[in-house]
């Protein structure tokens, strides 16, 4: 059984680099620029946005930002598609947030990313993560256990020559984070940790009762309910998160982005 899930595996793979390579291939100029005006088109059309990034990635977005992702997608090391550091980058280019907080670090692609891109943009943005650091996973998530996932992610922040990010050793749903989520009021926040829909509503509510106005909450995974078809080397998200998206209260947050399967809410 475990060498058909291989051979399953590695065919996977192979079909998914062949098909990034047929669209590589279709690029026969480089992406146009994407402004904020057109982030309207992520919602209305989500698979050809999405496609869009994935171009944006691969003949505009800057190199270190290319490199990083290179990185992390080798040896396991992160999770994620390459048009999210598009996403991540549109966004900290319009709102330059002050602060970021990521519920689920795993090895810390993220935060890095966050700190490389306030480095880019020449910000002063204090960044926090919220994780167990543990192999521990939910319905959908299984992790490998020969990972000290802690002090993986400081070594692959500094691998990049970024400063330490602020880290908890916690569960979201421990008083130890619930209370550091309240300390403050956060620009932005990236919910991305046990996909379980209780957790992540409880993830949610907490979040948003300590976003400041205006800020944003990107939600990861929650894609499947909206119009998004992803392509083969990419997902539509997990049933928890997307359940969430669509109980969002929009009279408070309304949606402004939509890069495949992660959903930005701006608090109103």
């Amino acid at each position: 059984m475990n060498i058909i899930r291989s051979i399953k595996g590695r065919y996977l793979g192979w079909r998914q680099r062949a098909v990034q390579r047929q669209l590589l291939a279709g690029f026969d100029a480089p992406a146009d620029e994407i402004t904020r005006s057109q982030w309207d088109d992520s919602l209305k059309n989500p698979t050809a946005f999405y496609l869009r990034c994935f171009h944006y990635f691969h003949t505009r977005l800057p190199e270190p930002l290319r490199e990083h992702r290179a990185y992390f997608e080798t040896e396991g090391r992160g999770f994620g598609e390459k048009s999210f550091h598009v996403m991540w980058f549109l966004l900290f280019r319009e709102f330059s947030p002050q602060s970021f907080l990521e519920i689920g670090v795993f090895r810390g692609q993220t935060v890095s990313l966050a700190g490389l891109l306030a480095r880019h943009f020449h910000l002063d943005c204090f960044t926090q993560g919220i994780s167990p650091f543990s192999p521990a996973g939910d319905a959908v998530s299984r992790y490998r256990c020969d990972v000290d996932y802690y002090d993986d992610t400081l070594k692959n922040c500094a691998h990049f020559s970024l400063p330490a990010p602020a880290l908890l050793k916690a569960y979201s749903t421990d008083e130890a984070a619930r209370n550091l989520v309240a300390s403050r009021n956060w620009a932005f926040v990236y919910i991305d940790g046990n996909h379980d829909y209780e957790v992540a509503r409880a993830d949610w509510d907490l979040c948003a009762a300590h976003l400041q106005p205006g800020g944003l909450i990107v939600l990861d995974d929650s894609g499947l309910t909206t119009r998004y078809a992803p392509p083969i080397f990419a997902t539509g998200g997990h049933p928890g998160p997307s359940r969430l998206a669509q109980e969002v209260d929009r009279t408070r947050f309304r949606e402004i982005l939509q890069v495949g399967h992660n959903r930005v809410f701006q608090k109103i």
